[in-house]
């Protein structure tokens, strides 16, 4: 008789403090004030060419399709009842694998690291991560003629994981 009760009571202690699980639009690190999010282009502190832009541009596509807030694609950070500053800190190219009969390079790692800092209107701090890093592996081809950049597709990738893994922090704060 007395393990009924205290079985019981287990349960519904288990019942109480769940299990941490949360729905998809509840944005911890946001408040419900936000409504409106302004996302000015990445600061690059690279040689990079346009992966700011790269970057940004992924972050308001994941924002848009994966959220409800309104989101501001604009340089005047006042507009939005939050702000979300990013920035392109370190941005590398490594030689992977080299054809041994030409000696030159076959496959590259390419590797960025990133930073976001998520404001609100009384430049309070609600998210902040400084230690971003992505690295995206690509193969280039010997082949003069049918010769394509890969570089610009490997930032492209990078941008989309970094954007993805960028807001599901936000949103499910983990």
């Amino acid at each position: 008789m007395f393990r009924l009760p205290l079985a019981v009571s287990f349960v519904f202690a288990i019942v109480l403090t769940g299990c941490g699980y949360h729905s998809v639009n509840s944005a911890v690190h946001l408040p419900k004030t936000v409504h409106t999010l302004a996302v000015p282009t990445f600061v690059n502190h690279t040689q990079s060419y346009h992966t700011e832009v790269s970057f940004t541009n992924a972050v308001i596509r994941e924002f848009t399709s994966r959220t409800p807030y309104k989101v501001l694609a604009t340089d005047k950070p006042d507009s939005g009842d939050a702000v979300l500053e990013g920035a392109i800190n370190s941005f590398q190219i490594i030689p992977l694998t080299y054809n041994i009969q030409t000696g030159q390079s076959s496959s590259y790692l390419i590797t960025i690291g990133a930073s976001v800092k998520v404001l609100d209107r009384d430049h309070r701090v609600l998210y902040e991560n400084k230690t971003y890093l992505f690295r995206q592996q690509y193969q280039t081809t010997q082949d003069l003629v049918s010769f394509i950049q890969e570089d610009p597709a490997a930032v492209q990738r990078l941008s989309r994981d970094f954007a993805q893994a960028l807001v599901s922090d936000i949103l499910e704060s983990f």
